[in-house]
């Protein structure tokens, strides 16, 4: 086996950190996306839409649909899919 990839197999991660999704705590590993550390929650959905009400999440996972929107920080309409989850992020999903 290549010892690239033998040192990637057994990598340790950091230790996981805390964020929030509207108030909740929600743990995360570095490295994961907002989306990634929601679904490692339990958490499928953070929107709705407009017109009937129904749920969404990450749909595409890469960037191309817009379903997956939230608030982090306080900077709106950003895709989970897309954003690196930070120590201390404050996520809220988006108002429709």
């Amino acid at each position: 086996m290549n010892p690239r990839l033998a040192r990637l197999v057994r990598a340790d991660p950091d230790p996981a950190f805390d964020l929030t999704l509207d108030g909740r705590p929600i743990r995360a590993l570095p490295g994961q996306t907002l989306a990634a550390a929601l679904w490692s929650e339990d958490v499928v959905a953070w929107r709705r839409t407009r017109v009937q009400d129904e749920a969404r999440g990450a749909f595409c996972g890469i960037g191309v649909c817009f379903d997956c929107l939230v608030t982090v920080n306080g900077v709106p309409d950003l895709r989970a899919c897309l954003v690196r989850a930070r120590p201390g992020d404050e996520v809220t999903t988006r108002a429709v």
